[in-house]
């Protein structure tokens, strides 16, 4: 890993987060072709489109009165799955349920006089569509982060899409973790087909009003591509941390922390800003050491090479600055007062507290929810949350006392825009 020393000033900030290439990685340019062309034939050819897909990327033959995943073989997946596991989704679940249950908000009235008011009233949408990737490695974790707060929010239909494995079936851990929390139909499809048929619909899947979860590259181009038909989470890149550490930090929980990161996938980004020489050069140190022995090693190495730097600060106040330049989808603040630096962070997916709040906790089990916003855009994203499934909508209710007394108003507004049927409409009820 690389050790590197800035000043602090503005250009240095803005030079070393370009030089860390985090938001290049949000590029769609390389596979917007193909991703558009699979959106096209599942809007136009449905199933057949979603079944021939699924056999030329998952080697996989579908017919579809099987894409679908029974009743028994969700139930099934209880017996196949560690109990401990299943022990822990289910203690996972209740945490992040009781998070995204205490974000629901009421609805805003004003009284107006003369027996008119304005509201504006929470409603939630009508099916929410759930990608969970397959990938390298399974992630239940992500089954509960989309469906938990989408049935928070009172979500009436939770359809969830997940590559099948290459005999057909789905992972146990996946639909365990679907049946926890609530899912009401599960499709063994995935890749960019399955964003299509969950956007425009199919005769055996049904349309969502809003996508939700993670994927790779060409998962996440499907997604911008529909934005518009449907409503879609963010636009997520790889994953990435950033750790700000003082004197008082552990190297080796900071080496752990990064790792934890980098052993995503190849383009994961964990970076490391500190006060101090001992603990960047330590850090570095048993990072490298214990990357050779974790069994991902070969996507540590490229991670770390390609992804990850230390950097070396003069004080906190620029620590901060470089994070809200980067605005990362995880940063831990290991410092001596995590709470007073906390209040210089404006940019980030989430926040981790002190040397006991490691990144992992958020991962599976504290409750708030670790589908983040990444490569930057925490500068305009959040968390997703229960407010993503719900939509508001207006309500005006004026007597004709009201209305008469503000009508003229609405005419002169009107007419300036030369909207003469606007003014009349106020003005005849007169």
């Amino acid at each position: 890993m690389i050790i590197e020393m800035i000043e602090g000033k503005r250009e240095d900030l803005v030079a070393l987060s370009a030089k860390l290439g985090m938001r290049e990685k949000m590029e769609i340019a390389g596979v917007a072709g193909a991703v558009s062309r699979i959106l096209e034939e599942v809007k136009r050819d449905g199933d057949e489109a979603v079944s021939r897909f699924t056999a030329e990327f998952d080697k996989v033959s579908l017919d579809p009165i099987n894409f679908r995943v029974s009743e028994e073989e969700i139930e099934s997946s209880f017996d196949l799955v560690d109990e401990d596991l299943v022990r822990v989704m289910k203690s996972a679940f209740e945490n992040i349920m009781e998070f995204h249950t205490a974000q629901i908000s009421g609805d805003v009235f004003l009284e107006k006089g003369n027996g008119s008011y304005v509201k504006l009233i929470n409603r939630a949408i009508a099916t929410a569509g759930i990608y969970v990737p397959g990938g390298t490695a399974p992630l239940p974790s992500s089954v509960l982060m989309n469906i938990c707060p989408a049935k928070a929010a009172g979500v009436r239909k939770i359809v969830m899409c997940t590559p099948p494995r290459k005999d057909g079936s789905v992972e146990p851990s996946i639909l365990a973790a679907a049946r926890i929390a609530g899912a009401d139909e599960i499709y063994r499809i995935g890749g960019a087909q399955a964003i299509a048929a969950m956007a425009y619909g199919t005769k055996s899947i049904p349309a969502a009003d809003k996508i939700c979860g993670p994927g790779n590259i060409y998962v996440n181009t499907a997604k911008r591509l529909v934005y518009g038909t449907v409503d879609i989470d963010m636009f997520a890149g790889p994953s990435e941390i950033l750790i700000i550490a003082d004197e008082t930090a552990v190297p080796e929980y900071l080496a752990a922390d990064l790792l934890s990161q980098a052993e995503h996938d190849k383009l994961a980004s964990a970076v490391l800003i500190t006060t101090s020489r001992r603990i960047a050069q330590e850090t570095a140190e048993i990072t490298a050491q214990t990357a050779e022995r974790m069994p991902r090693h070969e996507i540590l190495e490229a991670s770390l090479r390609d992804y990850c730097s230390i950097v070396l600060v003069p004080d906190l106040e620029t620590a901060a600055d470089f994070a809200n330049e980067l605005a990362p989808e995880h940063l831990e603040l290991c410092v001596e007062d995590p709470q007073e630096l906390l209040k210089q962070i404006t940019n980030a997916g989430a926040v981790f507290l002190g040397n006991y709040s490691p990144e992992s906790l958020g991962d599976y089990l504290a409750g708030p929810n670790h589908v983040l916003p990444t490569s930057g855009t925490a500068r305009f994203f959040s968390p997703l949350n229960t407010g993503d499934f719900i939509k508001k909508m207006s309500v005006i209710s004026y007597s004709k006392e009201a209305l008469a007394a503000c009508a003229g108003d609405i005419a002169v507004f009107a007419r300036a825009e030369k909207l003469e049927c606007h003014a009349r409409a106020a003005e005849i009820r007169r």
